[in-house]
């Protein structure tokens, strides 16, 4: 199968039609429409086989965390996902293979309203890269930028089964079969934050993704807002499977510093931190308050019961 039979068979035609879409695949260039008193938001990930997944992941499972990675980027900016498009790089056209991938990325896509309109097909080793864009209405974006002192900082959810899922094949860990396999499924079907993301506007004071770790993702709130945080260790939230995890050592470092939890680090002031709380569990969302924002610029303390704890290593690092 040539390249441009295998864009007209996978990729074009598929998944959901946007009526702000003006031109599609198969020009030179996309053309779309930006609704009027709205901003466009930008985010561009790739992930490589064998640095960001395990070459054996499921190729259905590979699509869906391929868009919802950078989905998750548009929901920490408060964004509504509008369009993507992708370049993608094979050993080989694997026909069985494309279908699974691509089914998994438009199953989220068309989920959450996206519409696939190009992108760009190569010969290498496996390597995806895709361009999500978003809307947000004008000057509404969450940044990590507003954190104030007094902010009181909160998560989305659960932190640290799929680093615990990474970890477990890596070293060895004994965990069940169904617990193997709920993990997993965090890893390999990651939910982007999407409504909560869009919930948070004008009311959160900053936001992040955790994508690269907790500790390392509210170090960049840290840095952009000039100010510092204590973080309490016994609030973050995790799985049952995560509380029995020893030592506590590697729960820390899992739960704490490791990533691809995808999801969402915000700052809230004293006065919305009750309409937030309700506003999210009304989109299913439970979120969990674990520290404050201090005013020790930069400086980021971790308490166990009220104790001082070190920090564990830092999060993922891209080079």
């Amino acid at each position: 199968m040539k390249e441009f039979e295998l864009i007209n068979h996978y990729f074009k035609g598929r998944g959901i039609a946007r009526r702000d879409v003006k031109v599609g695949i198969g020009d030179d260039c996309a053309i779309v429409t930006v609704p009027e008193k709205h901003q466009l938001a930008i985010t561009t990930d790739t992930l490589v086989a064998g640095v960001h997944f395990f070459e054996d992941i499921p190729p259905r499972a590979l699509g869906h965390r391929a868009l919802a990675v950078n989905l998750s980027d548009l929901a920490a900016m408060g964004a509504e996902p509008t369009w993507i498009s992708i370049g993608l790089t094979l050993p080989e056209v694997d026909m069985a293979w494309l279908e699974a991938f691509t089914e998994g990325m438009h199953e989220i896509a068309e989920y959450y309203n996206v519409q696939l309109i190009g992108g760009d097909t190569t010969q290498g080793p496996l390597t995806i890269t895709i361009c999500a864009k978003g809307i947000i209405p004008n000057d509404k974006a969450l940044t990590r930028s507003g954190a104030k002192v007094g902010d009181w900082i909160y998560v989305t959810g659960e932190l640290g089964d799929a680093a615990l899922a990474i970890e477990a094949r890596k070293r060895q860990i004994p965990l069940g079969d169904k617990q193997l396999k709920r993990l997993e499924e965090k890893l390999h079907f990651p939910t982007p934050r999407v409504a909560a993301g869009q919930v948070l506007r004008g009311m959160a004071t900053a936001c992040i993704d955790i994508s690269d770790g907790l500790l390392a993702d509210l170090q960049h709130i840290l840095n952009k807002s000039a100010v510092g945080a204590i973080v309490n260790i016994e609030d973050v939230p995790v799985s049952a499977v995560m509380q029995q995890l020893q030592p506590e050592a590697l729960r820390r470092e899992l739960s704490l510093a490791y990533g691809d939890d995808y999801e969402l680090l915000f700052t809230v002031n004293d006065s919305n931190k009750g309409a937030v709380e309700a506003r999210l569990r009304q989109y299913g969302v439970e979120p969990v308050c674990i520290g404050q924002i201090t005013a020790s610029a930069g400086k980021l303390e971790l308490l166990n019961e009220g104790e001082k704890c070190p920090l564990p290593r830092s999060g993922y690092q891209h080079f």
